[in-house]
């Protein structure tokens, strides 16, 4: 026991002269760790590979082990400085930001443990055209159901901002109506909210870098749209559709209710693959989008994960009644199964914690809470009946389930 005492004692003794260790050691950049004031030496061997944006610059470090960093200073835009630094581990530094294709100074200086810096070395660099402009570059602009619709490409799936404007007699100019963040690699992004009266809309691409490109402005007419009349809807029950689990029947899919304190609807155990309900709408509309609720978290982790959607589909028919059809797990967009016509594919949105299925934290459970809004193609057919096409769900498990659907169009 006495030996045992002692093992601890010296271990407890040690985990404190590691604490005392670990809390004076530095990484930082800010704090000088060095009293020798010699002047550092310059990088040398300096080679610019440029990029969309930005550019990489590599170098070799001056023959000392008093060295701390590398800072780069540089302006990305006219009065707009940026500094960015560099470890001794790495023998490059980015420049990043740049507003516009064209040829910049980065000045380079090798900074000492004590804070004491070199004499600067300039190099000149020349980034590729920005992202922002790039994305700008594909953006088109037209007229949707309430408002306006803007499409555009981000390959390389860099942070962009999507500003819509739009044309405000009270003001008697042109406002930010609504902003759009993203980093995906095609833009299909609307704008609601607005009568049908002629009025100039208008984009711009932004970075996180505060840089804006010029604004495509296009004069457009919102299309009418209203919000189906839910008291009209009713089940169309079909052979092919899934079995009704735990109650959750149909019409609870258009009850109001989307916050999980009561039940949507479910499919049963065990059904197969796709999962599919279908109901009468109650008139034809030419559809223009809808919002879907999934179940959230109650006492039970489910947004993002058990039964709720991740891959689905909607399809349509607008003839009197309708037969029954075998939907495929996966169709093109305008292809006919029968009576049916696939209107559109949907892949629900990731997590925007980007945490992983079942570690998912309340911002997304508010995520899920607030609806999300899907649009259905300009171009999609009349319907009076649809048909929900559940392909794949979060947890893959073997049912499916929604808690609300409000749907959008045009009477016809």
């Amino acid at each position: 026991m006495k030996r045992l005492n002692n093992y601890a004692f010296l271990l407890f003794a040690s985990m404190i002269m590691i604490s005392i260790i670990s809390c004076k050691r530095n990484d930082g950049y800010n704090q000088p760790v060095s009293t020798d004031k010699t002047k550092p030496g310059v990088v040398t061997n300096i080679k610019v590979d440029n990029y969309n944006g930005g550019s990489y610059i590599t170098y070799d470090l001056p023959n000392s082990a008093n060295i701390l960093y590398v800072l780069a200073k540089y302006q990305i835009r006219d009065k707009v400085d940026r500094e960015t630094k560099s470890s001794y581990y790495t023998d490059t530094v980015n420049v990043e930001g740049f507003a516009k294709e064209q040829d910049y100074n980065v000045t380079l200086y090798t900074v000492s443990r004590a804070n004491v810096m070199s004499d600067p070395i300039t190099v000149k660099v020349h980034p590729k055209t920005p992202v922002f402009e790039l994305v700008q570059q594909t953006s088109v602009l037209q007229t949707d159901f309430g408002g306006v619709n803007i499409r555009a490409l981000n390959p390389l799936k860099r942070e962009i901002g999507v500003i819509i404007t739009a044309f405000d007699k009270s003001t008697n100019a042109m406002e930010i109506q609504d902003q759009y963040y993203t980093k995906e690699d095609t833009i299909d992004y609307s704008a609601r909210g607005f009568n049908t009266d002629s009025r100039q809309f208008g984009v711009y691409i932004t970075d996180k870098f505060g840089n804006i490109s010029d604004t495509l402005k296009k004069t457009l007419n919102p299309l009418f749209e209203e919000l189906l009349d839910k008291s009209q809807f009713s089940v169309y029950q079909l052979p092919t559709d899934s079995p009704i689990g735990y109650g959750w029947v149909l019409p609870n899919l258009w009850d109001g209710k989307t916050d999980g304190s009561s039940s949507g609807w479910h499919t049963d155990p065990g059904a197969p693959v796709p999962y599919l309900c279908t109901f009468n709408v109650g008139r034809t509309y030419r559809l223009s989008r809808f919002i879907m609720w999934e179940r959230p978290d109650t006492d039970q982790k489910y947004a993002f994960n058990h039964g709720n959607p991740k891959v689905f589909s909607l399809w349509g028919s607008n003839l009197p009644s309708p037969r029954d059809a075998q939907l495929p797990i996966s169709a093109p967009v305008g292809a006919v199964v029968g009576d049916w016509i696939n209107l559109a594919n949907y892949r629900y949105p990731n997590p925007p914690s980007g945490l992983p299925v079942g570690s998912t934290n309340a911002a997304d459970n508010a995520f899920v809470l607030a609806g999300v809004n899907f649009n259905v193609p300009l171009d999609a057919p009349p319907v009076h009946f649809l048909r929900l096409c559940v392909s794949q769900t979060w947890s893959a498990g073997n049912i499916a389930h929604v808690m609300e659907l409000s749907l959008y169009g045009q009477p016809q």
